[in-house]
């Protein structure tokens, strides 16, 4: 155990490159709207930690949350080519806010919107991992989403990546990251689902992403994003057996990033492989 306490403590600090996640109930209020102070807490940590000399990568969700706010909607639009209309609208409003915060603190960003397609086929993916490097050359800080505005009802199964949980464990491969870090709403993965069982215990490492982990998942996240915990277990097989860590932390904070670069044990962590 103390071994494991040593390795966790020296993840972080030790990392290079670095990818971190943060889904749409993170980024909003419970009414919907943007969570601004939240958000610009994310962008003066992740800008600090590029001060460092890391590279950085967010995977950010929040572009159909971000939209229906902006379209002044009080519920999550459930058609199709309605959502697609919200990512529209949300994706630059995002956009917006991201580079206003992370201007605040001297760092530049780059949109890169993904497919699966793009992952998949090895010309887009090679173009794809391309401009994260040239992008990391010039300092910038990639801001990653899907590009939700061409998929449809069709398409689902075929070029979309359904969640971002599986994005972010995609683009952590893709970019070879040191370590991948999950931030969501609550401190970590657990072994029965906190809304319905008081008791549930926080599960501090995970040394195989098996079935009797997938058991403890449940079911869908909240009502203001895609994920449950079945996507980002999803996510920890992919990145763990990639020999990539990951963290589930709570994002409540995004200051808590600098709890674990210190050594600090936080959330839930997946060893690699």
């Amino acid at each position: 155990m103390k071994g494991i306490i040593k390795k966790i403590m020296n993840i972080l600090k030790n990392a290079r490159r670095i990818v971190v996640k943060i889904g749409s109930s993170t980024l909003t209020y419970d009414n919907g709207r943007m969570n601004l102070q939240r958000i610009e807490k994310i962008a003066r940590v992740l800008s600090d930690f590029a001060n460092s000399g890391r590279d950085v990568v967010l995977v950010t969700s929040g572009a159909i949350a971000a939209g229906t706010a902006r379209l002044g909607l009080d519920h999550r639009p459930q058609a199709a080519e309605e959502r697609q209309a919200m990512a529209a609208v949300g994706q630059s409003e995002l956009m917006k806010i991201y580079d206003q915060f992370f201007g605040m603190y001297g760092r530049a960003v780059g949109q890169v919107l993904l497919t699966r397609g793009t992952v998949e086929q090895e010309a887009s993916r090679r173009n794809a991992e391309n401009t994260f490097n040239t992008l990391f050359r010039f300092g910038c800080i990639p801001i990653v989403n899907e590009n939700d505005t061409i998929s449809c009802d069709e398409l689902e199964l075929l070029d979309t990546f359904g969640d971002n949980d599986t994005l972010s464990a995609r683009v952590a491969v893709m970019v070879r990251a040191d370590v991948l870090i999950i931030l969501s709403d609550k401190d970590g993965m657990y072994d029965g689902d906190p809304r319905v069982k008081p008791d549930a215990k926080l599960i501090h490492t995970v040394a195989s992403v098996d079935d009797k982990i997938m058991g403890y998942a449940g079911g869908a996240g909240s009502n203001r994003g895609t994920g449950g915990y079945i996507t980002k277990l999803n996510a920890a097989k992919i990145v763990t057996e990639a020999g990539i860590p990951m963290f589930i932390l709570n994002g409540a904070n995004p200051e808590i990033l600098y709890d674990l670069n210190e050594g600090n044990c936080a959330g839930t962590y997946f060893m690699s492989k």
